[in-house]
């Protein structure tokens, strides 16, 4: 009986290093986005200062993935990760452990693949200039899943409240197919953008719909507290909204549930989400000169479809 036990392949974020495939890690979210919808489940457990969170969801003929995590936002004075955490895989047929992942390298696919798929269904085919907003590890994965998966991408530049850190970035960058800058006037680069991927932990708007010329993507991604915002009002209000799931953003962050509280947008004003963009008679752009909004707000159905990737691709 021993024999029958398969035992999980174990992954490391250190094992993954220059193996993701971005186009991979795309093309799985969008086919995940084909298969029926996923059942999801959040649990959050302790107090603030030191918060356990799980998320799980089952897709049917993916299989069942939970992602357990701490936060303690003490731990960077003690020179330790402020996020802690892996993600179990289990598979879809006889419920046996597949896969541990480590939750920060599956929330870094995750969430720059889940942006640069929105991108690819909602931006103007010729965009060809990406303002970063944001200068942390999320706007590094940003800026490699972008212009692999966005081919057209000729420009990148990068915007940080600290300018050296936006610096730091762009020099720690290489293999890059496109031009880099660091950027200092904001309202003036998001005016110049084509699409604008924000990646902050901002409680207030840091881009306002007046900077926007007609015709760019925004890309929502820092927001995921109900406290939490990087567009204003004005943005929200003129924009074509869509997010990657209603079920994990409407009522759930800041990014959405402010601008419907102060009557600027109405939950109806969300035209769709991934399991709507994905089909091939959804409703998209419209206009060349239209404003798009991606509110990419994560979720645990997200995770399984990248936690299986990331297995598929290390085990091949």
């Amino acid at each position: 009986m021993t024999d029958a036990i398969r035992r999980p392949v174990v992954i490391s974020s250190s094992d993954a290093v220059g193996r993701i495939d971005w186009g991979g890690a795309v093309e799985a979210l969008r086919a995940g986005h084909l298969l029926p919808p996923a059942q999801i489940r959040d649990v959050f457990l302790g107090p603030a200062h030191g918060t356990m969170m799980s998320r799980s969801a089952y897709i049917e003929g993916l299989g069942y993935g939970a992602k357990s995590f701490t936060v303690f936002d003490a731990n960077a004075a003690r020179g330790l990760p402020t996020v802690q955490g892996a993600m179990l895989v289990f598979d879809p047929d006889d419920g046996a452990l597949a896969a541990v992942i480590d939750s920060a390298l599956v929330t870094g696919v995750k969430t720059a693949a889940d942006s640069v798929l929105g991108a690819s269904l909602l931006a103007r085919p010729d965009s060809r200039h990406l303002l970063v907003v944001g200068a942390g590890t999320v706007a590094a994965s940003l800026i490699r899943a972008y212009t692999t998966v966005l081919a057209g991408i000729e420009r990148v530049s990068v915007w940080a409240r600290r300018p050296e850190q936006a610096q730091a970035l762009v020099a720690g960058l290489a293999g890059i197919g496109a031009e880099l800058a660091v950027v200092t006037d904001l309202p003036d680069a998001v005016g110049r953008a084509d699409i604008v991927s924000t990646a902050t932990m901002a409680r207030e708007p840091v881009i306002l719909g007046d900077w926007l010329r007609p015709g760019t993507h925004v890309d929502l991604i820092g927001a995921f507290k109900a406290d939490m915002r990087e567009a204003d009002d004005a943005l929200m209000a003129r924009a074509a909204l869509f997010v990657d799931s209603r079920a994990t953003t409407i009522g759930h962050i800041g990014e959405l549930m402010l601008p419907i509280a102060s009557g600027a947008i109405t939950p109806g004003d969300v035209l769709g989400d991934l399991y709507d963009l994905v089909r091939p008679d959804a409703r998209k752009r419209v206009t060349d000169d239209e404003i798009t909004v991606f509110k990419n707000g994560g979720g645990a159905h997200l995770d399984l479809m990248i936690a299986v990737y990331i297995a598929r691709m290390m085990a091949g």
